[in-house]
């Protein structure tokens, strides 16, 4: 089957409409929100009622102020900071991490954690990888811990659970969800049963979504017809690789090197058991344990987001990125502002490539 074949997503549509709803859905991923702007999948789903919102779904958005500046402040005092490409153009107090290579810093772009070790295997000084991402990535990092890496590797552990931050944003209730599209990627990782959990807590519909149009339309339609239904459950639409399981084996080495920890989010503040701490056996790796005291000036500082930015109401799905007086303005890809703007699966980075600098349909 084509997964962009026009005659079914006519067809999904006009069943869509006959159910006569009117919806508002949250999806929580990068590439679904790419998948949806690229198609023009948001403006048929306003002409079948249904406003679309994407959610915390990019992890570097998500990513707040203070650990990037754990890792400048790493990277200043002479460690050698491996980071993802988009990472290192994320703006901060004082520039980027990329900025701190004017002043002498050595700071790199890595395609993966591997990519990292190789870099601490090729000299003697500290090298700190800065592993941002959720269930998805996560696991590859925990591998390389538990595999026993070069001494002077260390982990400065960013990595997030997605189920707790879902639970925190229906918890603060600031938008009504008639229903939520679940992250494919991760969810290939923690199968359906961590939703079920936020289904039978707040009554709310769920599907897991694969990344083609008309995964996303199939999605969208499931939960319709489960509405309509008088139902809420998880249901999963991207069979072809989400098991109800999950991935046991990424699990169990996800949950070898990791456990559970209070940890801030960008636009929501500390959100329990959301972060992912190196666990005891492998805290010589603990980036903010071995760097403890080079930390410490900065343990209890707080840092403010950049003025003007509106990216905390994007990633909670309160506003879309044309409603941010800096998008397209002062905001670009070349020069961001804000992470939205940075991240390739950001809302704002995502409606800007695609050209769209301003609203064009009602979508309320």
């Amino acid at each position: 089957m084509k997964f962009t074949d026009s005659r079914i997503a006519d067809l999904i549509v006009s069943r869509i409409r006959e159910m006569g709803l009117n919806l508002r859905v949250m999806h929580v991923c990068g590439t679904h929100q790419d998948t949806i702007v690229k198609n023009g999948l948001d403006v048929l789903f306003a002409r079948c009622n249904v406003e679309m919102r994407q959610g915390p779904g990019c992890p570097v958005c998500v990513t707040p102020p203070k650990e990037f500046e754990e890792a400048k402040l790493l990277a200043k005092k002479g460690c050698i900071l491996t980071v993802f490409g988009d990472v290192v153009r994320v703006p901060i107090e004082g520039g980027s991490l990329a900025d701190l290579r004017g002043e002498g810093c050595d700071v790199r772009v890595v395609y993966s954690v591997e990519d990292a070790v190789k870099v601490a295997k090729s000299t003697n000084k500290n090298v700190v990888f800065m592993a941002i991402g959720f269930e998805t990535t996560a696991p590859s990092t925990a591998s390389v811990l538990i595999n026993e890496p070069p001494e002077n590797f260390y982990v400065l552990s960013c990595h997030r659970y997605v189920p707790p931050a879902l639970d925190a944003l229906l918890s603060m209730g600031e938008l009504k969800l008639d229903g939520l599209i679940d992250p494919g990627h991760v969810s290939t990782i923690i199968g359906l049963k961590p939703y079920e959990v936020l289904t039978a807590k707040y009554r709310i519909p769920q599907v897991i979504a694969g990344f083609e149009p008309l995964d996303l339309l199939m999605a969208v339609f499931m939960i319709a017809r489960q509405l309509s239904n008088g139902e809420a459950k998880v249901e999963n639409e991207y069979t072809r690789l989400v098991r109800y399981e999950g991935n046991q084996k990424a699990l169990s080495i996800m949950n070898s090197a990791f456990e559970p920890c209070d940890v801030a989010w960008r636009g929501f503040g500390v959100i329990k058991n959301s972060g992912m701490k190196i666990k005891k056996e492998f805290q010589g790796h603990d980036a903010r344990l071995a760097f403890e005291d080079e930390l410490k000036v900065i343990r209890d500082k707080e840092f403010k987001e950049p003025v003007g930015c509106r990216c905390s109401e994007v990633i909670r799905g309160l506003i879309y990125p044309q409603e941010c007086p800096l998008f397209g303005k002062v905001c670009t890809p070349n020069r961001p502002i804000g992470p939205c703007m940075v991240s390739i699966e950001g809302s704002c980075n995502i409606e800007y490539k695609y050209g769209r600098l301003s609203l064009r349909f009602n979508r309320s």
